[in-house]
């Protein structure tokens, strides 16, 4: 497949699910728009609540819809029907193969990463450009395979939507009042596995890259995680599974800020806009570099854990 696509009307697949996350119901509305009545008793009360607060003419991305879906894993054919009658997308499929020869791209709405490089196989093999949901990977060896594939001019990108906070994206690009960072404490919901990388990827644009090292003293249930840039900066990442809210509380030598995030329908709908903004013309929202890096944090934090509490460096973790 030639890539980028270009001014072509885009036939996009949509891979589901994991457990406990929505994001084939909210993201295809993103695209279709969707039925009320079906999202209602979508398992998600969140979606649906937030669906409704948008007026008509947000839904849409010009040329671009959702046009088939495959669940497998956590939910499979029923779940997959469902969803296509919530979010309007007019084919169901049973096997993630089938798509190929049927869609322009992928969006792998998934978040376990350590499914991810299994899901995304058949695609990358087939030349199909793809969204993977975060963290991309878990581990250290898939991230390499996935690397390797971009080296073999495989096409995809990844991002955790926190990165497009409205609230937060002001203050990425200009905090200079607060001065130098010295401190950041960016809180989460859920586990480390899965939401670290909204933790993360929140605070990662005040910083750049940089990172040195992750030492998580947490459990599975409760992230207490402390994290070194090279700069000076230390950021915590406290995070647990019945924990609600999320922000960030950013401490400079001249002052002080705490951040809060709540448009759940903006952040997606931005990272959905850019994703197809980059297959019509090839410009990455942000360096690829920076996702290598946050997953090399990602996988540094869980490494941690398991080994006791130990600093573990990001350059122990290699890519090449």
């Amino acid at each position: 497949m030639n890539f980028p696509l270009g001014d072509k009307e885009l036939r996009i697949g949509i891979l589901g699910m994991t457990e406990g996350n929505g994001h084939p119901y909210s993201w295809s509305a993103m695209f279709n728009g969707y039925n009320k009545e079906e999202m209602e008793t979508c398992g998600f009360p969140v979606i649906p609540r937030y669906l409704e607060k948008q007026p008509p003419e947000t839904f849409g991305i010009p040329g671009a819809k959702i046009t088939c879906i495959c669940c497998t894993g956590y939910a499979e054919r029923e779940e997959a029907e469902h969803m296509a009658r919530a979010a309007l997308i007019p084919t169901v499929y049973d096997r993630p193969e089938e798509m190929i020869g049927n869609v322009d791209a992928v969006i792998v709405a998934t978040d376990d990463g350590n499914e991810h490089v299994d899901r995304c196989r058949p695609f990358i093999e087939a030349g199909i450009p793809m969204f993977i949901d975060k963290p991309l990977v878990n581990k250290e060896e898939d991230l390499r395979t996935f690397m390797q594939w971009r080296k073999e001019g495989a096409q995809f990108i990844t991002s955790s939507c926190m990165r497009y906070a409205k609230e937060y994206e002001i203050f990425y690009k200009n905090h200079y009042e607060l001065g130098k960072l010295f401190y950041i404490c960016s809180p989460m919901a859920k586990k480390y596995e899965t939401y670290g990388i909204h933790a993360l990827e929140a605070m990662y644009p005040l910083l750049g890259q940089g990172f040195v090292s992750v030492r998580n003293t947490g459990t599975f249930e409760r992230t207490v995680a402390h994290i070194k840039h090279e700069n000076g900066c230390n950021v915590n990442v406290i995070q647990g599974i019945g924990m609600g809210g999320a922000g960030m509380l950013v401490i400079g030598e001249h002052g002080s800020r705490y951040l809060t995030a709540g448009d759940s329908y903006y952040c997606f709908k931005k990272q959905l806009d850019l994703f197809v903004h980059w297959l019509r013309t090839g410009e990455e929202p942000f360096p690829f570099a920076e996702s290598v890096e946050l997953m090399k944090m990602v996988i540094a934090g869980l490494r941690s854990r398991e080994e006791g509490g130990r600093e573990v460096f990001l350059d122990e973790i290699k890519v090449d």
